[in-house]
């Protein structure tokens, strides 16, 4: 017969099982990762991050490595941020808001430069440059609240039971169970369903809802704090006046928690009547990729670059940490597991997918210059490269697509201050075009010259809608995300 549970074991348990791996992840871990936002100096945001073509920016380089030889000093950048996101989310035609704002040291680098004395030579001179930058900020609020009247949270937990031993659920302690068998565990220690057959080999469970339970009300709320970053080594020369060849070796740094706090409630008099699902996952890990890019002078004014990023291998853990509670008056009152275990999982690895980008930009003299670039990722390439992953894979390579990514900026100046502005327009990576949707995003800043230093200013806006998935089985029910997102950016240039 069933227990009623409160566990308080306060250690650390590890546990490494391959089942936990393939439970956890869902495609849109991968895609996650997959993603660059628009980050980097005030120069780069305010002029849309087009800078494939134009160099001499720390961010540029990002973009294309040979940027770094257009400097003509030795340069530092350091830049502070502020994100804002706005977002609205509607489930079952009910609407709820939130906001989140985080401040951010989101980029410091330097490029040093060595020219050649001789100006007949064929190599005119060379950089070394390193840049770091949060390439995506995962700082977020979620909020959710509507009447679902079809699905409940119980078939989450059904999902994981059907199918597991009776004996194993009665028997067994949560840290000797795989991620699957825990989700099982957690809902039948708070009552969320009972077996067909109480024998020790019965695998099949029905829920413990009163079978008149509908319209279920469900909330819930989601905190995301993080980020990946990306350290940028650089080398780069320029060839008789007129060719930049640069190439990077990029370190690629996440950090990632994601806790969310779920609550159903029944609206029926009996039996089980609410539930409230606790979870927080931290993804940690790193990676690696690498760079190569060009700019040609066609003529003193106009320039055309091109440069290819590798696929970046991320090596990544999870560590997961959950509890549960319910109330169910003819079950005791209220039931819970709350074990305050944090189970460190199996690391795995992810491939990102490569991109390819064309600029041209032309210089007007000391007046100002126009820009343009444009981005394209094939993210059906996208992939888990540990075993075990096919379905997800098989997902990622049928619900994925190639995306381009569209960057404009200008700059004009006037003595020591510099106008800008910048358009950026992303294709969604999806085919279905709405699990995230496309994104459009302005830009404008200004710049302030002090004999060898700088300070740039620079404000961006960009909306993008996506869905996301209450819970990656069961209850699969989507609610439609519209972030609007405010961000505001200061930096400081030192040249030498």
């Amino acid at each position: 017969m069933k227990k009623h549970i409160l566990l308080a074991a306060f250690s650390l348990t590890t546990i490494t099982t391959y089942a936990q791996r393939q439970d956890l992840n869902t495609a849109a871990d991968a895609v996650r990762y997959s993603i660059d936002n628009l980050t980097g100096t005030a120069r780069f945001r305010a002029m849309g991050g087009a800078f494939g073509a134009v160099g001499g920016d720390p961010s540029a380089i990002m973009v294309n490595p040979a940027g770094s030889a257009v400097y003509n000093y030795n340069s530092g950048t350091a830049t502070l941020s502020i994100y804002n996101v706005d977002n609205t989310t509607t489930y079952f035609g009910s609407k709820a808001k939130q906001d989140d704002s985080t401040f951010d040291l989101n980029q410091a680098g330097a490029v040093f430069v060595f020219r050649n004395s001789n100006p007949e030579a064929f190599m005119n001179k060379f950089s070394l440059g390193f840049n770091y930058e949060n390439t995506n900020s995962f700082d977020n609020r979620l909020y959710t609240q509507g009447v679902n009247p079809n699905n409940s949270v119980d078939q989450y937990f059904l999902n994981y039971a059907n199918g597991t031993p009776l004996n194993v659920l009665n028997n067994s302690y949560l840290e000797q169970l795989g991620f699957a068998d825990q989700q099982a565990y957690l809902g039948y220690n708070a009552y969320i369903f009972n077996p067909v057959a109480d024998t020790p080999n019965n695998t099949s469970y029905v829920s413990n809802y009163d079978s008149s339970a509908n319209n279920f009300y469900q909330e819930n709320y989601t905190s995301i704090n993080g980020y990946h970053g990306k350290v940028a080594l650089n080398f780069a020369t320029e060839l008789k006046n007129r060719v930049y060849l640069g190439a990077n070796i990029n370190v690629h740094v996440t950090d990632n928690i994601q806790t969310s706090s779920f609550y159903e409630d029944a609206n029926v008099p009996t039996g089980l009547q609410s539930v409230r699902f606790n979870n927080e996952r931290y993804t940690y890990g790193g990676g690696v990729s690498f760079s190569l890019g060009g700019i040609v002078k066609i003529t003193e004014q106009f320039r055309a670059g091109a440069s290819y990023e590798s696929p970046a291998w991320l090596r990544l853990q999870d560590e997961i940490t959950q509890s549960i509670s319910s109330y169910c008056p003819e079950c005791g009152g209220t039931n819970g597991v709350n074990p305050y275990i944090t189970f460190i999982l199996d690391d795995y690895t992810i491939k990102t997918p490569s991109s390819w980008t064309g600029s041209l930009a032309y210089i007007f003299g000391q007046s100002g210059l126009l820009s343009v670039d444009y981005t394209i990722k094939d993210y059906s390439n996208t992939k888990f490269s540990t075993n075990g992953y096919e379905a997800i894979n098989f997902d990622l390579n049928n619900t994925l697509d190639m995306a381009g990514e569209l960057r404009v900026g200008g700059e004009y100046r006037i003595k020591n201050v510099s106008l800008r502005a910048g358009y950026r327009y992303a294709e969604s990576p999806y085919k279905n075009g709405s699990t995230i949707g496309d994104l459009t995003g302005y830009s404008g800043g200004v710049g302030i010259a002090f004999g060898n230093s700088r300070l740039d200013f620079a404000y961006t806006w960009y909306e993008r809608d996506m869905d996301r998935q209450q819970f990656g089985v069961g209850l699969t029910d989507t609610y439609r995300v519209e972030s609007t997102n405010n961000n505001f950016t200061l930096s400081y240039t030192l040249d030498l």
